[in-house]
C-alpha cells in the first residue's frame, strides 16, 4: 500500500482499490477501534465510516448523502414516508444536539424503536449505503485518511463486517469496468440535449418514456432504483444516446436535507506548534493518528513515519527531540533502528521510547540492550506518553 503524509488531510493512500479497503479495515478490527474514519477525495469531497470496535455502524458524506438516503430508503423501507415536511416532523421531537452520527441515522433508530420498520430492513439500508459509499470511494481513486477515536456513540442498530461489503461493492466495481463506463459517475444525472433528433432514432414508447425519465433531475442511481433494474444496466442502455451527443450526464446538487446540519467549530491542530518535535516510528496508522491527536493538543510538534525503511533519513532530515519506535514492523525491527540510531552522533542522546504490545522482561531487557530511553506498553494513552515525554526531556535538559 503507497500511504503518503499530507499535512493538511492526513495519510494519503493512491489506487485504494479493494485489497487496502481491507487493509485498513482489517487493521482497525485487530485493533478494535472506535470513532470515525474521515476520508477526502482529491477533489474534497468527504465520507465518514461510524465505527464500533472495527465493525461498521453506518456511513454517510460524498457528493449525495441525502438522495442516497431517501433513494436507499425508497428500495428496502417503502412502507417509509421520505417526504420532506414528514420528515422534519418526525426530527422535531428529537434533540438534535445529542446527533452523534447525524440526522438520517436517528430517524432509523427512532423508527426502529416505534417498529416502523424491521431489523432485517434496517440491516438491508446500512448495508447499501456503505457499499455505495465504498463505490464512491474506489472510484475516487486516491484518499487521504484521518482517524477520531471516541466513545460517545449512539444505540448500534447493526455492525456490519467491512470485508462481506467491500467483497460485494468489489463486484459492483468489476461490472462497472467490464461495462466501460469507469469514467462515468452513477452520481450523474441524464437529461435529453437534442430531443428532435432523439425522436427520429426511437420508437414513440420509447421517445415518450425517456422523456419522462431523463429530465436531469434524477441520477442514474434514482433511475435504477425506480426503474427496479440494476445501476449498470441502466447506464448500459443510455451510453448509446451518451456517446452520440443525443443525451447528457450532468452534475446535480444533493437534495436538502430536512434539518440544517450542526455548526462544527474546528479547532486549530496546532501545525504552527514550536514545541518540541516528537517522531514515532509505527506501521500502524492508528497509533500514529491517535499520538498525533495526543501530542499536537499538548503544544508538541508531530512527525509520523509509516515506513521503517525510510525511517533513518527522515529521521536525519528532521532531528526529533523524542522518539517513538515500534518493535514490531515489516522490513525492519524496532531493536535494528535502535542499534543504528544510536551509532549516529545525532542521536547518542535523544530519549527513544519503544512502542510495544509485548511487555515481557525478555523484550525489556532486548530493547535495553538495543539503546533504547525507555518502554511504554500498547495501546498508546495520553497519561504515559506525556508523563514519559516530559521526564526524559527534563532528564535531557539536566544532563
Amino acid at each position: 500500500m503507497i500511504i503518503t503524509e499530507h499535512p493538511s488531510l492526513g495519510i494519503s493512500i493512491r489506487d485504494f482499490n479493494a485489497a487496502k479497503q481491507a487493509g485498513l479495515f482489517e487493521t482497525l478490527k485487530h485493533s478494535r477501534f472506535s470513532g470515525q474514519l474521515l476520508l477526502t477525495g482529491p477533489d474534497k469531497v468527504s465520507w465518514t465510516f461510524h465505527i464500533y470496535l472495527g465493525r461498521l455502524m453506518y456511513a454517510t458524506g460524498g457528493s449525495h448523502p441525502v438522495r442516497r438516503w431517501r433513494r436507499t430508503l425508497a428500495a428496502y423501507c417503502p412502507q417509509i414516508s421520505t417526504d420532506h415536511t414528514t420528515l422534519q416532523r418526525e426530527l422535531s421531537i428529537i434533540n438534535k444536539t445529542t446527533f452523534t452520527i447525524g440526522w438520517e441515522y436517528e430517524l432509523l433508530c427512532l423508527w426502529i424503536e416505534r417498529k416502523k420498520i424491521s431489523r432485517e430492513q434496517i440491516a438491508q439500508v446500512i448495508d447499501a449505503i456503505i457499499a455505495e459509499v465504498l463505490f464512491d470511494i474506489t472510484q475516487a481513486m486516491q484518499i487521504a485518511y484521518e482517524l477520531k477515536p471516541t466513545n460517545a456513540l449512539p444505540m448500534r442498530l447493526v455492525l456490519v463486517d467491512a470485508e462481506q461489503v467491500i467483497h460485494k461493492t468489489q463486484q459492483w466495481w468489476q461490472a462497472w469496468q467490464a461495462a466501460k463506463v469507469v469514467d462515468r459517475s452513477p452520481n450523474r444525472a441524464p437529461i435529453i440535449r437534442q430531443p428532435a433528433q432523439l425522436q427520429k432514432c426511437t420508437s414513440a414508447n420509447v421517445y415518450t418514456s425517456l422523456t419522462k425519465l431523463l429530465n436531469g433531475q434524477r441520477t442514474l442511481r434514482d433511475l435504477a432504483v425506480l426503474l427496479k433494474r440494476d445501476v449498470v444496466d441502466v447506464t448500459c442502455s443510455l451510453m448509446p444516446y451518451v456517446q452520440s451527443g443525443l443525451v447528457e450526464l450532468m452534475t446535480v446538487p444533493d437534495w436538502t436535507p430536512p434539518v440544517s446540519p450542526p455548526t462544527i467549530k474546528l479547532s486549530s491542530v496546532a501545525h504552527s506548534n514550536q514545541g518540541p518535535l516528537i517522531a514515532c516510528v509505527d506501521d500502524s496508522p492508528l497509533v500514529c493518528q491517535t499520538l498525533e491527536k495526543i501530542l499536537t493538543e499538548a503544544g508538541y510538534q508531530f512527525l509520523a513515519v509509516s515506513d521503517p525503511l525510510r525511517a533513518i533519513a527522515v529521521l536525519l532530515s528532521r532531528k526529533p527531540d523524542v522518539l517513538f519506535l515500534d518493535l514490531v514492523m515489516p522490513n525492519a525491527n524496532g531493536y535494528e533502528i535502535c542499534s543504528q540510531l544510536r551509532k549516529l552522533p545525532a542521536f547518542r542522546e535523544m530519549p527513544i521510547l519503544i512502542l510495544t504490545g509485548n511487555d515481557g522482561i525478555v523484550d525489556r531487557v532486548r530493547a535495553k540492550m538495543s539503546g533504547s530511553t525507555d518502554f511504554l506498553s500498547k495501546p498508546v494513552e495520553a497519561g504515559p506518553i506525556l508523563a514519559a515525554i516530559r521526564k526524559h526531556l527534563k532528564n535531557r535538559i539536566l544532563a
